[in-house]
């Protein structure tokens, strides 16, 4: 593709993305299924460019103080992201064949705006692209470090990779990605875990494909090490999702015990089926949950360690989903704090005398995590907490505790792993 027939593409699929009613990686994932026909490196720069469009939507919406469009959004990325002039941008809007037609006058004002913006002047919600009735809640959470946690929130995430060590240990797989100029890195907190230094595709790599690792976020590691889920244990993963936690607890186990994964959604236990296959993981069993269902009552006491992996705001993924900042209402969010309490009192009759409860989101958020906690506590009094620290030791990670708090928080800008909060509370004997 040529440069310009690149910007057509990107201004096509931003308008796929804009009309989309999922999340972006999806949007952009179901565009280039259906254009099989454009090349590997130009899949990547397009794709590159509705990202940072993305991630930079509330600088691009300020400065441009119009209506905007995909071809706006893309107009204006080109100028405040790459430093195009606006005669510059004559030449790919030519109208030519499979190329942007040429910028309407209210497109050339709007981007001759654009370039005389003066970014040192914008809000603070613009500076850390945030929408206002969050910018509070972040300063209510971090104090004088919101304004770090929000830039760091604002960056690319790297690559983080699990070793399953059900099939390989870490230092082998280091030296074979190290071989194949990769340049892995320990991760800083997980035994389990390598960085890269670029996001790359790894769906067809021969390492992914025999299940000796799988992409996972170290913090996303760390909460599956703290549930300590040990060989012969009976253990529930109640929101398993397409099953992460579920494949590291299982590796933990050394496939001895008994894991139940549940989720509502068929299609994310399908893809948790095939991962368990990939990895070797055959202590593991799927189970799709309905509405009061009677298997879930019938279980009262039975497991050692039930993780409880909410659905929540996901403000901790931003880096990953930056897409999700904008779809985020305050409506939502009360809407998931009942859902997170009615999942912690459905997880709590579960666990065995003396067994864990392991509560866990990838929000920020006070009221999604400390704040639920501390209320399910109070209805609670056969339950206290592990603090944070003590968990860690007991999990026999490594590195000290990064915290000293009794929940574990970890962060993007502290810590360098996504936003990440988990909660260990006991079962009295």
């Amino acid at each position: 593709m040529t440069p310009a027939s690149r910007i057509q593409a990107a201004i096509d699929l931003v308008g796929a993305v804009m009309t989309a009613d999922r999340p972006a990686d999806g949007a952009i994932s179901a565009f280039f299924r259906a254009r099989r026909f454009i090349g590997a490196k130009d899949r990547k720069a397009i794709a590159n460019q509705v990202w940072r469009i993305l991630r930079n939507r509330a600088h691009l919406m300020w400065a441009m103080k119009a209506d905007v469009t995909p071809r706006l959004f893309v107009i204006a990325d080109l100028i405040y992201a790459e430093h195009k002039s606006v005669d510059a941008l004559t030449g790919p809007f030519s109208g030519a064949k499979y190329e942007p037609e040429p910028m309407s006058g209210h497109e050339r004002r709007t981007a001759e705006r654009v370039a005389a913006t003066n970014w040192d002047t914008a809000p603070r919600t613009v500076r850390y692209e945030v929408p206002d009735w969050l910018l509070e809640r972040f300063d209510r959470a971090f104090g004088e470090l919101a304004d770090s946690e929000l830039a760091a929130l604002g960056l690319e995430a790297g690559l983080d990779l699990r070793v399953n060590t059900l099939k390989a240990t870490r230092d082998d797989v280091l030296e074979r990605l190290s071989a194949e100029d990769l340049a892995p890195t320990f991760t800083p907190y997980s035994p389990l875990g390598l960085r890269l230094p670029a996001r790359i595709a790894l769906g067809s790599h021969t390492g992914f494909q025999e299940g000796i690792f799988e992409v996972q976020d170290e913090a996303s590691q760390l909460c599956a090490l703290l549930v300590n889920a040990q060989p012969g244990m009976a253990v529930l993963d109640l929101c398993a999702g397409a099953g992460g936690k579920t494949l590291a607890m299982a590796a933990s186990m050394g496939n001895k015990g008994r894991i139940v994964a549940c989720d509502v959604s068929v299609g994310r236990l399908e893809r948790s089926k095939l991962r368990l296959r990939r990895a070797g993981a055959h202590n593991a069993t799927l189970r799709i949950l309905e509405d009061n269902d009677k298997w879930l009552r019938r279980q009262e006491g039975a497991f050692d360690r039930v993780l409880v992996d909410a659905s929540c705001s996901g403000t901790g993924a931003w880096r990953r989903n930056p897409d999700a900042r904008w779809r985020l209402a305050t409506s939502n969010l009360v809407n998931l704090k009942d859902t997170q309490d009615a999942v912690l009192e459905q997880a709590a009759p579960l666990v065995k005398a003396g067994g864990r409860l392991i509560y866990a989101t990838c929000s920020l958020l006070p009221e999604e995590n400390g704040e639920r906690v501390t209320q399910f506590l109070k209805r609670h009094d056969t339950y206290k907490i592990v603090p944070a620290a003590a968990a860690w030791t007991q999990a026999a990670l490594p590195e000290p505790c990064p915290v000293t708090e009794p929940f574990l928080t970890l962060t993007p800008a502290r810590n360098g792993t996504d936003g990440f909060f988990v909660a260990v509370l006991e079962r009295a004997p």
